[in-house]
């Protein structure tokens, strides 16, 4: 069954007439009238309108046929309307997801400046590791999500877009010897207590330590990268920031770069699923997230 029959029916229904509807749509009557014709051949035969000497009139048929006339062309005007505003990133839904530490400057920029330019588009986040991030990408529960080379997650099936390459600091108490150095490298602290999210070193960024042949002496596991700054600060041990919790540190600890060829930065990353398009609104929030990037120390 052909909408446009459906439309044409309504119009003529309106005006009680095929002469008027035909001038409404801008068509000839007798297009309007085999339009008609073809809507009732469709529906069995039975007749929609009674044709009188001066316009028409809708038949029992008709009548009952009007409210899903009504409804089908208004979800097709509704799916129309929808589908504009997914053109203009003017509405829909964007789901994101990040790990933490990203979340602790970069998603929040870019999400601001994404709801400036974008109010009528609803967006969803969430927070994990990296490979649940990826996870809930591939499964097409997340539209984009931020994440990191950290824990050598497998992102090679992903459309990666390059974000930022990450130094990484070592945040000292503030009364510790290295506290004033300008810089460290990480075997200076190979005999340190560390405080780290994982009792092993491996596939966090601890794994630096291993490639310079020791293996840091883990005190105690914190998830969270601001509870490791309390321990920091307590005289605990020590431990990594990423750049992009820098700019959140306390202020009685040390934060020294880290020097070191051997470990490089980690880099980061706006992973989306390969060969899936991406909506206006995510393309919308590539960009302020690139934007929020170059804002972030390297």
């Amino acid at each position: 069954m052909s909408t446009v029959w459906l439309r044409v029916f309504l119009d003529v229904a309106r005006h009680g007439s095929f002469t008027v509807a035909a001038r409404t749509l801008g068509w000839t009557q007798s297009a309007v009238s085999r339009q008609i014709s073809a809507l009732e051949a469709a529906l069995g035969g039975s007749p929609l309108f009674d044709r009188l000497p001066r316009g028409v009139r809708l038949t029992e048929a008709g009548r009952v046929l009007v409210p899903h006339a009504e409804a089908v062309v208004e979800r097709l005007r509704g799916a129309g309307r929808e589908l504009a505003a997914l053109r203009e990133a003017a509405g829909g839904l964007l789901r994101v997801g990040a790990f933490a530490t990203a979340d602790a400057g970069l998603p929040p920029r870019a999400i601001a400046a994404f709801r400036a330019r974008h109010p009528a588009v609803r967006l969803t986040r969430h927070q994990d590791f990296t490979p649940v991030l990826l996870d809930l990408l591939g499964a097409g529960r997340l539209d984009l999500a931020v994440v990191s080379t950290t824990g050598r997650a497998p992102l090679d099936a992903y459309s990666l877009h390059h974000l930022l390459d990450e130094s990484l600091y070592v945040a000292v108490p503030a009364g510790h010897p290295l506290a004033g150095q300008p810089s460290v490298r990480l075997p200076q602290l190979a005999d340190a207590d560390w405080i780290a999210g994982s009792p092993r070193p491996e596939g966090t960024l601890l794994d630096a330590a291993l490639r310079h042949g020791f293996r840091p002496r883990v005190a105690h596991v914190v998830a969270e990268w601001t509870a490791k700054q309390g321990f920091v600060a307590a005289g605990l041990g020590v431990t990594l920031i990423p750049a992009l919790a820098a700019e959140s540190v306390r202020p009685d600890i040390a934060l020294l770069p880290v020097l070191d060829e051997a470990a490089p930065a980690r880099s980061v990353y706006a992973a989306t699923v390969r060969g899936r398009s991406l909506t206006p609104a995510a393309r919308a929030f590539l960009a302020a997230l690139g934007e929020a990037a170059a804002r972030i120390p390297g």
